[in-house]
């Protein structure tokens, strides 16, 4: 292959330093974005500072104020924000930047790798702010216990005031330190001039240390210090288990990071074979795959044969063997032997890279409770502040003393605060899509969910969908082995379509060095000393044997000297369609085809499937009527499908699939996709979507029964602030212990669920 050099590059991928003016140091941010065929351009931004559920609408709606933003969206758990702007509109990173600055937020383009260190940083600071929250009120609940151990009548005013001093040092300092997620969230909601959740927990902080220090000036036999304290100990226990659950729903998109390769090994026009960081590829270059590392880049196999596992991207757990002419994915993990691709794509247009941006999108996107629950937490933080403050004058008019009527409005205001209901529904939307998506299931929409746990009938294309896209060898053992072999070679050399299922039929075989096409004919060799020909009947002299052939198949000829097979193509079932189609039936939901085959060949499925209601040679609008004849029957329609004459279908119809192997148009107009060859991510969402909708109602009821006990409870003057906080903590953790459920989700929770 010639000498390998090393090129390392400068810096990992980095781009230079944004500058808000523009001039020197301005950043190139063309690298980071990415132009549909429409002319709308997206990107993906990191953004440090999200503390809480809240700070997704303030950052989303800011985004979308700015000229040119179409759509923004904030991922709460890997803090990523896609934003879109309209096509032909000029797209403005810098100034979407400049503006999250100025409301406290710091964004810059979106990187896995950084993300992890910022994560990791977070992560840090908050462990060091809950030891320095529980070493403090320790120390502080030891000065309480020696100063009240004794005889209460033996302590003098002048001890107990000594001992409050110096619970007020270590509590102060040790406050100003630990409470600083809280704190600064809501310095940068207030200066942004809105209220999020962090506002009435620093207020409530601020407030219970305020009339502790009160107290302590007046020579007051209490002080709330250790109160103070140890409600920042809960609240930030409770923020960090919040911070490694969302890690761990990360998990997935972890995976996919971990599939790209950092570096490629790019062979020179001269042989020489040059290590370059893998954003140096670009389309049309050659590189070298080893075994044990990753496909960089999407390309076709020039040379060589390997075992390759792509069970992350297609779903398949089976190592596929690849020989020249097939395609390879970035992230594929060759096993043995090596591969030469010539790159088809790369960085943000590989196949893998899509896959992370349909798994962002479903994290992202709103359905139905979403869209509820951002309501509610929307108008609920001023009723906190309002509900406070009306407890605080009515307990004044009531006749209790200031401290005590402060005191209960601390409470009030940590107790409401409304953490479960912001994280009741995007908890389990994102643990749900994670779930999804370890199944091979994208999805393209964020009510996708509320619609898949509607369905009561399921509408399947044939071809491409019931059945594999791409036909099969259905008559290999009536052709000779020999010859089938000789027929594999020889397809390898050609272009036609079909060559490729004959090649399939003995993968791994070397092509005949020797072999030439002619043009609408076949392919012919010499073989052995005798002639060899693959193509049409008449190109080999097989036109005697088309009769006896079946009729539904597509045929292809193979001649060796005078031993000669018609080789029989079919597009064969997808190989769980049976076990699929009968779990549906078993749950309840009818099944239908839909297809724009003739009837010859839709009716064998049919048989094969037990389906009894189907339809064929159905044009676009014949399967669009089919699916609003069953719509006006009151029947919520799942259509399957992955041809472009199913994309109006799966358009109206109630919620959509299509197989990530469909054309762009289709996949665009499905609301999932899944991966494979196998049928079973129909089940499986079906399944999925159930629990999660169930897990959703259960969460909003979760939040709902904790405000309507923990309220009244607070405004009465029975739960204490430091009581406040831990309620709130814990009910900010039930909802997502139980949002991570929706990780199972099979067959029997989803009937447990309807």
């Amino acid at each position: 292959m010639g000498a390998e050099v090393l090129v390392l590059p400068a810096s990992p991928r980095r781009a230079p330093v944004a500058s808000a003016a523009g001039g020197e140091g301005a950043q190139d941010y063309s690298l980071f974005l990415r132009e549909d065929a429409g002319g709308a351009k997206e990107m993906a931004f990191a953004v440090e500072g999200v503390d809480c559920a809240a700070c997704i609408d303030e950052i989303e709606d800011l985004s979308e104020a700015l000229p040119g933003i179409v759509r923004a969206r904030l991922n709460y758990t890997t803090h990523r924000l896609t934003v879109g702007w309209a096509a032909g509109a000029e797209a403005r990173p810098g100034e979407l930047i400049n503006a999250l600055a100025r409301i406290g937020y710091r964004a810059y383009p979106f990187e896995a790798d950084r993300l992890e260190e910022i994560d990791n940083a977070t992560a840090r600071h908050l462990l060091r702010c809950l030891a320095v929250a529980g070493f403090a009120a320790m120390n502080i609940m030891l000065l309480s216990v020696s100063v009240w151990s004794g005889n209460v009548s033996d302590i003098t005013p002048e001890t107990r005031d000594l001992f409050h001093w110096l619970s007020a040092l270590i509590a102060l300092p040790a406050a100003a330190y630990a409470g600083q997620p809280f704190f600064q969230s809501a310095y940068r909601a207030v200066r942004a001039r809105a209220l999020n959740m962090d506002v009435p927990i620093t207020l409530g902080v601020g407030l219970a240390l305020a009339v502790s220090l009160y107290e302590t000036l007046h020579h007051a036999e209490h002080a709330y210090f250790d109160s103070a304290v140890m409600l920042l100990f809960f609240l930030l226990t409770g923020r960090y288990l919040d911070h490694a659950m969302r890690r761990r729903t990360r998990t997935e998109a972890g995976n996919l990071a971990a599939l790209k390769a950092l570096s490629a090994n790019r062979v020179e026009p001269d042989g020489t074979l040059v290590t370059v960081p893998a954003a140096a590829i670009v389309p049309g270059d050659e590189v070298l795959v080893r075994a044990g590392e990753r496909a960089p880049v999407d390309g076709l196999v020039l040379a060589g044969t390997a075992a390759v596992d792509e069970s992350l991207i297609t779903g398949e757990t089976l190592p596929r063997r690849l020989i020249a002419g097939e395609a390879v994915h970035a992230g594929a993990l060759v096993h043995d032997g090596t591969l030469r691709l010539r790159t088809t794509a790369v960085g943000e247009d590989t196949f893998l890279t899509e896959i992370e941006r349909l798994l962002d999108k479903a994290s992202t996107a709103r359905g139905r409770y979403v869209r509820l629950a951002d309501r509610v937490a929307r108008l609920y933080a001023p009723m906190v502040h309002l509900t406070a403050l009306l407890s605080l004058a009515g307990w004044l008019i009531a006749g209790a003393s200031l401290h005590q009527a402060v005191l209960i409005a601390v409470a009030v205001l940590i107790i409401t605060c409304p953490c479960a209901l912001a994280l009741a529904v995007p908890a389990v939307q994102v643990v749900a899509a994670g779930t999804l998506m370890r199944h091979g299931i994208l999805l393209n929409a964020g009510d996708t969910f509320e619609r898949l746990a509607e369905v009561d009938t399921v509408a399947f294309d044939k071809t491409g969908t019931l059945t594999l896209p791409e036909p099969a060898v259905a008559n290999a053992e009536k052709v000779p082995a020999a010859l089938l072999e000789i027929a594999a070679r020889l397809a390898l050399a050609s272009t036609h379509p079909l060559a490729r299922a004959v090649a399939a039929a003995r993968p791994g075989l070397v092509p005949v060095a020797s072999a030439r096409e002619t043009p609408g004919a076949g392919v012919e060799a010499l073989i052995d000393g005798e002639v060899a020909r693959l193509g049409s009947a008449a190109f080999c002299g097989c036109e005697d044997l088309v009769a006896a052939a079946s009729p539904e198949a597509s045929l292809v000829a193979v001649r060796h000297g005078p031993v000669r097979a018609l080789i029989e193509l079919r597009q064969v079932l997808r190989p769980d369609a049976r076990a699929v189609i009968d779990a549906l039936r078993a749950a309840g939901r009818r099944i239908v085809i839909l297809s724009g085959d003739r009837a010859a060949a839709v009716a064998p499925v049919a048989a094969a499937l037990e389906i009894e209601d189907w339809w064929a040679q159905a044009r676009p609008a014949d399967k669009i009527g089919v699916l609003e004849s069953l719509s006006g029957q009151g029947h919520r329609v799942l259509m399957v499908g992955d041809g472009l004459n199913d994309a109006p279908s799966l358009a109206s119809a109630h919620v959509s699939l299509s197989p990530i192997t469909a054309a762009d148009v289709t996949r665009a107009h499905a609301d999932a996709v899944f991966l494979g060859e196998r049928l079973a991510p129909v089940r499986i969402a079906l399944d999925v979507a159930a629990n999660a909708r169930r897990l959703m109602r259960e969460n909003l009821m979760i939040a709902v029964v904790y405000n309507l006990i923990a309220v009244p409870l607070a405004i009465a003057g029975q739960v204490t602030p430091l009581v406040a906080a831990v309620a709130m903590s814990g009910s900010s953790v039930i909802v997502t212990l139980n949002a991570l459920r929706a990780r199972s989700g099979g067959p029997a929770r989803a009937k447990e669920a309807s």
